[in-house]
């Protein structure tokens, strides 16, 4: 494909003259067009929603103006959820996903609404009950870690045995069994097993694991599983060589 520049040489020598050297510039209308673009792969669903890993680029500007479009927040700390909130992003806009997390992060993302994603049971339980004493929130997430390797048709493009992420499914249904017992009346399941994947196949095949597995914890448990989060991002082609990755065919085929 064709890479060029968003913006001239003499742009940005007239840039430099009103903010001097080093600063970030950011392609608004890029931004806006690739949210836009992913929402359009998603319509068929209508409770999809972005949500904006605000780790990425904590920049308000940036994290405003997504939610502008209707994105969320995913926060990885109490710092970004701060942000989040001083953003305008509220409520179960924001997301709390992160793996070695503190009390301070659960109380303040329990205090905004947000919804907390769990790494982990056991030790991560204890420090959750500690920052929400009885007052459980109603709807949890939890991140799966398969094991194995995952394959696209490509090849191999994640590798959860070597990742620090995630829960095995025994955990997660020990885990999701216990937060039942503790009011928990809403259940979501996440997996983060590639970052960036630019194979168009890692979406389906993550949503097919995610909502097999749903059905599983719905007849076992007797739970609801109200959401899939999917995770990690669709990769960018930085190279004049790359093929850049057809969103709206990832959207269909999440939706198959």
């Amino acid at each position: 494909m064709s890479k060029k520049p968003f913006v001239s040489v003499d742009a940005l020598e007239a840039i430099t003259k009103t903010y001097p050297t080093p600063f970030h510039l950011y392609n608004k209308a890029e931004i806006v067009r690739r949210a836009k673009l992913l929402q359009e792969a998603f319509s068929w669903n209508a409770g999809f929603k972005e949500y904006f890993a605000v780790k990425a680029t904590p920049n308000p500007y940036i994290v405003r103006l997504l939610a502008e479009l209707g994105c969320g927040c995913d926060c990885a700390n109490a710092t970004e959820l701060t942000l989040a909130k001083a953003c305008g992003v509220t409520g179960q806009n924001i997301m709390l996903s992160s793996n070695d997390t503190t009390v301070l992060d659960f109380a303040r993302a329990h205090e905004l609404g947000a919804i907390i994603n769990l790494d982990a049971g056991g030790d991560m339980l204890t420090t959750l009950e500690e920052a929400v004493g009885s007052n459980m929130p109603q709807v949890m997430c939890a991140r799966l870690n398969p094991g194995g390797v995952f394959e696209s048709q490509n090849g191999i493009i994640g590798n959860p045995d070597d990742a620090k992420f995630g829960m095995t499914e025994e955990q997660l249904f020990q885990t999701f069994a216990y937060l039942k017992t503790k009011g928990v009346t809403e259940f979501g399941l996440h997996a983060f097993l590639a970052s960036n994947a630019q194979e168009e196949d890692y979406y389906p095949n993550l949503a097919r694991v995610l909502f097999e597995l749903a059905v599983k914890l719905h007849r076992e448990l007797d739970i609801h599983i109200g959401f899939i989060d999917l995770s990690g991002g669709i990769g960018v082609a930085y190279e004049p060589d790359q093929v850049e990755p057809d969103v709206l065919a990832i959207g269909q085929g999440v939706k198959r």
